[in-house]
């Protein structure tokens, strides 16, 4: 007995030995959780719980030259409910009336709204949604309505914001402009203004604490962000409204009236470079027309008779001959090598002199002329090609910019018949900008400047950069030489191939350009490029353009630049001469293409329109708010970056003038 006792005793005690190593080792962990491993845990539980979420920061505005607004970042708001975090109290206090309210502002029966927040509220729905893509002003609106203006916790409301790029203008200079896409492995990229211009364009992002409420379902602890956002700073660019409005259209009726496959217009300013209008159409698989690629910018191809301008310039600045030395034009057929140089006109000329072989276009002529004066030398014409910058890029800011081409006697690919060729423009490429660039050069008295696409970058009314003219050349040749060509590019229009665009109500100087592309092919995809290229007016220049029509339809048998670029120049010189503005009136180009939210004026709007009370100010960026009441000749002061989000005196108050109002920016 006393032997099965201490048995019985020694079970009992390793049981309890066990139990006892189980205890222990139950503490040791609960120890070590709590005062080792406690950080960790509390960590790990609050990321499940609540999370910081990035705000993006808004995109500063691009505005034009003339102050309209070209690109912004406007603020789409998503409102759902939390139907479990109202008191029933409250709930059915308010639910009625928040039915009536969002019935009035969202166009939907109150009696809809009604039951769907019962039924999300029976169902245990903490992510009902109720609206969606509201404005600034719906979402304000909204957020003071009974039940809502409770806030997030006893009124149940969620606000989702995703900010969305607008272009008020719509689709005109989109791509110089600029915009969003993702290319083929899902990288968010920007192109134009908006993808060069990026550093200063972004702000700083913000952040905001959310508590997970269920699955997947986030929502913001309180109505406060962690950090604000910062917006980015504004680019002010060199396009003019006006004066693209008149490029885009012109260019697109032209592409429709020949169904031509794509083509670019590019109006300049002759002293400075600014590029006041730019536009580059190419027809869509609908026959549509588009702005997907920049030509002006991006194409580099054979120029044709546009390029015979460098012929001129350095023949008469070489001193090799003079406009008057007369060449036969041998039936409009010349040969070098066994291949044949021709003249468009079936005959040719006759006997006529270089400069009036210029204004007809004589490919005879002006290869003539080339051939021999520099055949014994083809690099002092190559060098001088050099000189005028033709053979590099402009450096321009945006990706994807044209890569000349200019041979020269050392290539191994130079021959016999690459000068000659180089003559009539073929054989050589350049981009549209960079023969606009040589034109501008010449009505710009010798001084070749490098466009420039954007003049400032501000924030509200201080300027933080100033981009200035830049020269890439201070004088391509004597004023001699600029005084004989400018003369002989003005009869061009006169009595030229251009003489279809003379007028006697405004003077234009300028060059016609009839290229043949992918001529050295035979599976028929040849096709013609018609240009010109010129300045207005002849005599004091202020701008400088170019045409480009690449694939006009032939079966009219006007395929030339002169019936099918220059139309686009005159409509842009005539319309500019006889119809621009006196003051900085801009032409309301967004009633078909409207921003939806009022509260989105251009800045020409929010600037010149006068007022006698005090303006909504809620929503409208720093820098546009400051500067309308200032030119209501009000003293502002401001309180921190982003948007108006309150005002010191409110909305429809008599305006006093010096009187100072303080806004309160978030």
């Amino acid at each position: 007995m006393a032997v099965e006792n201490r048995n019985i005793l020694k079970r009992i005690y390793l049981v309890a030995l066990v139990i006892l190593i189980m205890v222990t080792a139950i503490g040791v962990k609960l120890t070590n959780i709590q005062w080792v491993e406690g950080d960790y845990y509390r960590k790990l539980a609050k990321e499940r719980s609540v999370k910081t979420f990035v705000i993006p920061a808004n995109r500063g505005n691009v505005y034009s030259s003339d102050g309209s607004l070209l690109a912004t970042s406007i603020p789409n708001y998503t409102i759902r409910f939390d139907a479990l975090a109202p008191s029933q109290e409250n709930f059915e206090e308010n639910v009625k009336s928040l039915s009536d309210s969002l019935s009035i502002v969202l166009k939907k029966p109150s009696a809809t709204y009604l039951n769907e927040f019962r039924k999300a509220r029976a169902n245990k729905n903490r992510y009902f949604l109720v609206a969606k893509k509201l404005s600034y002003t719906q979402y304000m609106t909204i957020k003071k309505f009974p039940l809502f203006n409770l806030g997030a916790y006893k009124g149940g409301m969620i606000t989702e914001q995703q900010t969305v790029r607008e272009h008020p203008i719509g689709k005109i200079a989109e791509r110089t402009i600029g915009y969003e896409r993702f290319d083929e492995s899902g990288n968010l990229t920007r192109v134009g203004i908006e993808g060069a211009f990026s550093n200063y364009l972004n702000g700083k992002d913000g952040k905001v604490l959310k508590q997970k409420i269920s699955k997947g379902q986030w929502k913001p602890i309180r109505d406060d962000n962690e950090v604000d956002p910062q917006d980015g700073y504004d680019i002010v660019s060199t396009i003019d409204v006006y004066v693209q409005d008149i490029a885009h259209h012109a260019l697109l009726k032209q592409l429709i009236e020949y169904d031509a496959d794509h083509g670019c217009v590019v109006v300049m300013e002759t002293k400075t470079g600014a590029v006041k209008a730019i536009s580059n159409l190419g027809k869509g698989k609908d026959g549509s027309y588009y702005e997907t690629i920049n030509y002006a910018v991006a194409e580099s191809h054979e120029p044709g008779s546009t390029f015979k301008l460098v012929d001129l310039i350095a023949l008469l600045d070489d001193k090799k001959i003079d406009t008057s030395k007369v060449y036969n034009t041998n039936g409009g057929v010349v040969t070098y090598r066994g291949r044949k140089v021709e003249d468009s006109h079936e005959g040719g000329y006759g006997k006529i002199s270089l400069g009036r072989g210029f204004e007809v276009s004589s490919n005879t002529v002006m290869v003539q002329a080339v051939y021999e004066n520099y055949n014994k030398n083809p690099k002092q014409f190559t060098d001088r090609i050099v000189n005028l910058g033709l053979n590099k890029p402009l450096g321009l800011p945006f990706k994807g910019e044209g890569i000349p081409f200019i041979p020269e006697p050392s290539d191994k690919k130079w021959s016999a018949i690459s000068l000659p060729w180089m003559a009539f423009g073929y054989g050589v490429s350049v981009t549209p900008l960079q023969t606009l660039t040589l034109y501008n050069a010449i009505a710009n008295n010798g001084e070749m400047v490098k466009p420039k696409f954007v003049q400032e970058v501000k924030e509200w009314n201080k300027t933080i950069k100033k981009f200035d003219k830049q020269i890439i050349n201070p004088k391509i040749c004597s004023d001699e030489t600029l005084k004989k060509v400018r003369a002989v590019l003005e009869n061009v229009v006169k009595r030229g191939t251009g003489s279809k665009l003379y007028s006697k109500d405004f003077s234009m100087a300028g060059k016609t350009g009839t290229a043949q592309v992918n001529y050295h092919k035979t599976d028929g995809s040849m096709y013609y490029a018609s240009s010109f290229a010129g300045y207005f007016p002849a005599e004091n220049p202020k701008y400088s353009c170019i045409v480009v029509v690449h694939k006009p339809n032939t079966s009219k048998n006007n395929y030339y630049g002169a019936d099918v670029a220059g139309p686009v120049f005159k409509r842009i010189a005539q319309k500019v001469f006889t119809d621009v503005p006196s003051t900085n009136e801009v032409k309301n180009l967004r009633k078909n293409n409207p921003v939806q939210d009022k509260n989105y004026l251009t800045y020409n709007d929010k600037v010149n329109k006068k007022a006698t009370v005090i303006p909504n100010l809620h929503g409208m960026s720093g820098m546009d708010a400051v500067a309308l009441l200032e030119n209501l000749n009000m003293k502002v002061k401001a309180i921190g970056i982003g948007k108006v989000k309150k005002q010191s005196i409110q909305a429809g108050q008599p305006i006093v003038k010096n009187q100072l109002i303080i806004l309160e920016l978030s």
